[in-house]
């Protein structure tokens, strides 16, 4: 068995929560974890619709924390980390 997929040994994955603003329905999740989702470096995304909670896996080699609260503002909300 071969496997030349490199972009799935995500070693130095890192989990990161940021908190949102300007949520106004369920639809802003799904429009916020397209967006996030297409980074590279993103193995997963769940947006907590209720707390604006976001939470991310990604390699921060290939996708920094500013890239991630950059790609929320393009989708039109504002997010920055939290520690907890």
């Amino acid at each position: 068995m071969t496997s030349s997929t490199p972009t799935s040994a995500a070693p130095t994955t890192t989990h990161t929560l940021l908190r949102a603003e300007g949520f106004s329905c369920p639809s802003c999740v799904a429009k916020i974890e397209k967006q996030v989702g297409r980074l590279d470096g993103v193995s997963a995304v769940t947006v907590h619709f209720a707390s604006a909670k976001i939470e991310v896996d990604h390699d921060p080699d290939r996708t920094s924390v500013d890239d991630l609260v950059a790609v929320i503002s393009k989708a039109g909300y504002d997010a920055r980390p939290v520690a907890f």
